[in-house]
């Protein structure tokens, strides 16, 4: 074999090395996830191995350091003492507060804790009334007389306004009729991904010292 064929045939061969390696990379990246249940994932967590796990947010679980989220969920159909540690380094969607349910596909680490790359959040929608419910008006027309009272208030959600839980305003509702006039919501529950800017929304809650609305429920209005 002279020279030429031999680097010929040298750089073919590195070629198809190449090739084999990145399809390999594919292949490994997009390995489907092995579904499991909060207590599976708990008591045989597969370090290192890609899972996907679906439960609710334990009530105030959760907190944000630095842009990462941590929270735990918990298996409504299970054992609720039994909770799995998560931490998403993402954007939580608005939807995203207690109880929600949360899909959260990762690999667990050697802590137990799953280091979730996806998370997808799920809420059923509410629906409520809103023929006794004030509106963002007059509830503040009351001024301090109605501080700590649970009433009902209907609005619009505010474009932009929507946050996840535990990222200080869940969102700012407006008077239907006068988008000037506006209501700060405080809220850590879930929410329905059909609470959306613009949604007409009816609300449960109290107002509070600091001229907020601290809602203890958020439906559609239907």
């Amino acid at each position: 074999m002279n020279a030429k064929m031999k680097k010929r045939m040298i750089a073919v061969s590195g070629v198809i090395v190449i090739v084999l390696i990145l399809v390999l990379a594919f292949v490994g990246g997009n390995t489907a996830a092995t579904t499991l249940s909060v207590a599976e994932a708990a008591e045989n967590p597969q370090a290192g191995q890609k899972v996907q796990v679906s439960g609710n947010v334990v009530q105030d679980s959760f907190a944000t350091t630095d842009n990462v989220l941590t929270f735990k969920i918990y298996d409504p159909e299970g054992d609720p003492a039994t909770h799995l540690e998560v931490r998403y380094d993402g954007a939580a969607s608005s939807t995203f507060g207690n109880d929600v349910t949360a899909i959260c596909t990762g690999k667990i680490n050697e802590a137990g804790v799953l280091e979730c790359s996806n998370l997808v959040t799920k809420c059923p929608s509410k629906y409520e009334n809103a023929d006794n419910a004030l509106q963002v008006s007059q509830l503040l027309g009351y001024g301090n007389e109605v501080i700590g009272k649970v009433v009902k208030v209907t609005g619009t959600v505010a474009e932009g306004t929507l946050a996840a839980a535990g990222q200080g305003d869940r969102f700012v509702l407006a008077e239907s009729g006068d988008k000037s006039v506006v209501l700060p919501v405080t809220f850590d529950g879930a929410l329905s991904d059909e609470v959306t800017d613009g949604a007409t929304v009816v609300l449960t809650g109290a107002m509070t010292d600091d001229g907020k609305f601290a809602a203890t429920d958020v439906a559609l209005e239907g």
